[in-house]
């Protein structure tokens, strides 16, 4: 099970605390995962990526 939660919240930040104190859960906090701007950068340079010049020609590659 994962819990996400907004780190800037308050609240949030002490439900953690609390669910921590309780020494009933192990807790492994994920940092070093890749931000959707990275994994996109990532996209680009792979060219996995496509530009069209419209929604038309878009709709036209895939045959739509």
């Amino acid at each position: 099970m994962t819990i996400s939660y907004d780190g800037r919240s308050k609240l949030a930040r002490s439900v953690v605390d609390f669910i921590r104190s309780l020494d009933v859960f192990t807790i492994t906090e994920h940092t070093g995962g890749k931000g959707s701007y990275q994994l996109s950068q990532e996209d680009v340079r792979a060219g996995r990526v496509e530009s069209f010049a419209s929604s038309d020609d878009m709709f036209e590659s895939l045959g739509i």
